[in-house]
């Protein structure tokens, strides 16, 4: 009889992180996929009959529970349409094909941090032949300024609202509203990544439909902030909801089934969706508590620690949250935080951070805060304990 094949170390390291998440009693939110498929199974059927008539039959290629999900996303959007997608990337690809198709331009300005220019394989260019410049490579969303000057024609632009991988980063509303009147001034249109628009809202001081009325569309994520198991939404004019519904069954993502996604974002939109201000206002307080663990009463945004102080340099960004999420960085490696981030876990039964990822430079890492639901009890003293228990772990 052969030998069984050896463990995958990277695999027993993954199962190790779940275990460890899962295992812990305290966290400031729970992880996109936090519990095990019966768990996870049990909490949909427990919590999906709040959300919609379970005596319905199930979608057949989106019927049903899908179209009630993408009447309710239209509505919360302000916009005339929405069509349900298994995912945003594949969302995102059709809206900006369908924007080149009409506008007869197929190169789209967005930032050298967005999604499709970081995540997707080249697909634009690739899948559908489309051209990416950049009015701005700062971590941060293109002013009107920039957007004006910018050297060559576009169609679209594109704007993604957090920038997540500058840190969760917003532009004030005069900044926001000079870009899209800049796009105007060029006859470009203007398409939202808003896969976290949901919680910008208290940023603004604004409503969903006022944001989303912005731009000629807007995609909208039901798993981030939402906790849904996956899909997307692309919203906007009827006409152009039509013709990204041809294309969603060209690229594939016509499914015979996806009521429990669907079933997923309505219980999110319901639970999460109202207390995503609250979450927000935690985030402050967590952020300016690491701050404070960090530098020893002397750190910052992008500043050292004092002499005395945990950490020798770390950046929190932004240094106010401008949703309930915010980047974190420290001068080690990654594989060293995220190790320090497990056994937090696995001996206190805490969660302050979960995976980290090198950051650029040699020797810093950056992971991603969240909080939600979970971190609403967490106070300044909770977050500064936790954190020098992780700092202990770090050295």
């Amino acid at each position: 009889m052969p030998d069984a094949p050896s463990p995958d170390p990277q695999d027993l390291a993954h199962r190790r992180r779940l275990a460890a998440w899962a295992g812990a009693t305290r966290r400031l939110a729970d992880g996109p996929v936090s519990g095990t498929l019966a768990q996870r199974l049990a909490r949909l059927a427990d919590e999906a009959p709040s959300a919609y008539d379970l005596d319905d039959w199930t979608d057949v290629y989106g019927d049903g529970v899908v179209a009630a999900l993408e009447r309710r996303t239209a509505d919360l959007l302000g916009t005339e349409a929405a069509a349900f997608f298994p995912s945003g990337t594949m969302a995102q690809q059709v809206a900006l094909r369908c924007w080149a198709d009409r506008t007869g331009n197929r190169t789209v300005a967005m930032h050298p941090l967005a999604h499709p220019e970081r995540w997707e394989r080249d697909a634009l260019t690739q899948l559908t032949g489309l051209r990416v410049v950049h009015p701005t490579s700062a971590p941060r969303n293109p002013t009107g300024d920039e957007v004006r000057d910018l050297a060559e024609p576009f169609g679209t632009l594109a704007l993604e609202l957090p920038l997540r991988d500058a840190g969760f980063v917003l532009p004030d509303w005069d900044e926001l509203t000079g870009a899209v009147d800049a796009a105007r001034d060029r006859d470009a249109v203007v398409h939202l990544d808003g896969a976290r628009l949901w919680e910008c809202t208290a940023h603004y001081g604004r409503g969903l439909p006022e944001l989303a009325g912005l731009a000629d569309s807007v995609y909208v994520s039901f798993y981030k902030s939402l906790g849904g198991l996956s899909g997307a939404a692309l919203a906007g004019p009827a006409s152009l909801v039509e013709e990204a519904v041809a294309w969603r069954h060209r690229y594939g993502g016509q499914l015979f089934q996806q009521w429990p996604a669907a079933l997923s974002a309505l219980v999110g939109l319901d639970r999460e969706l109202p207390r995503l201000p609250e979450y927000a206002a935690r985030a402050k307080v967590v952020a300016a508590a690491l701050r404070e663990a960090f530098g020893g009463g002397a750190g910052g945004a992008g500043g050292s620690g004092s002499a005395a102080g945990p950490v020798p340099w770390f950046r929190i960004g932004p240094e106010v949250p401008h949703t309930h999420q915010f980047s974190v960085w420290l001068p080690y490696d990654a594989e060293v935080l995220t190790e320090a981030s497990v056994r937090l876990a696995e001996e206190t039964g805490t969660v302050l951070f979960r995976g980290w990822s090198d950051a650029g430079p040699p020797g810093v890492a950056v992971a991603e805060v969240t909080v939600a639901a979970p971190g609403l009890a967490w106070t300044a003293a909770d977050v500064a304990e936790a954190a020098a228990g992780f700092l202990a772990r770090v050295r």
